[in-house]
């Protein structure tokens, strides 16, 4: 953990830095056009600002643990950027935990912004027709699991009070999102979606991918 092991808070350019590249990227993969479209980026947004708010800016959670914990809180100097990874302080500034966690919250965080691109993509170059190929033969709202997993990738890797907080609150939107985008999608197709509906699930898969379906997944993706 080279270079971890120092103060890094009051880094308010890097936090204003991170909500705008990770913003930017959701945007460009999201592409929202509607209300209801930026209304669930919004939200995801304002998630990233209370993020990297605390991640470089002021660790809040840090210091409300620090204050009820006293001389109990498990790393002696809490406020280097290895120990402000929550899950690294609890298992005393573990440097087996940040190898793993670190790298691992990275992948998921970009694997469901790809999925997000990918769910957008699929809906989009259906031109009003229904679209059950590609990622739509797996979930239903590609998008929102997308959603759902950055912000797991971001948890594992940078829990905060706030966040925690936040992120059922996002999910449980995302969730009634989904509802209501679903009363559009019967009223248009009707039977055919009813009967999609009945054998794909909304948001996980039933199975397990395989590497043929991810290279299914990814082969439409480049030709749609």
């Amino acid at each position: 953990m080279h270079g971890e092991n120092i103060y890094a808070y009051g880094l308010w350019g890097a936090v204003v830095l991170n909500i705008f590249i990770f913003g930017l990227f959701a945007y460009s993969a999201f592409k929202p056009t509607t209300k209801r479209d930026w209304r669930t980026l919004g939200a995801f947004t304002a998630f990233l600002v209370a993020l990297f708010s605390e991640m470089y800016g002021f660790p809040l959670t840090i210091y409300i643990l620090t204050s009820i914990l006293g001389n109990k809180y498990p790393v002696l100097d809490p406020f280097t950027h290895a120990n402000g990874h929550l899950w690294v302080a609890i298992t005393g500034g573990s440097p087996i935990v940040y190898a793993i966690l670190h790298p691992l919250s990275n992948v998921l965080i970009f694997i469901g912004l790809f999925i997000i691109a990918i769910g957008w993509k699929g809906i989009h170059s259906g031109n009003g027709t229904l679209v059950t190929n590609g990622i739509y033969r797996f979930v239903r709202h590609p998008q929102y699991s997308g959603f759902a997993l950055t912000i797991i990738g971001f948890l594992m890797q940078w829990p905060t009070i706030i966040t925690l907080v936040m992120a059922p609150i996002l999910l449980i939107m995302y969730a009634r999102l989904a509802k209501k985008e679903e009363k559009v999608m019967i009223a248009t197709f009707g039977q055919q979606y009813l009967e999609y509906k009945k054998e794909i699930p909304a948001f996980i898969p039933k199975k397990m991918l395989t590497l043929s379906d991810i290279a299914e997944i990814i082969r439409v993706f480049r030709n749609q």
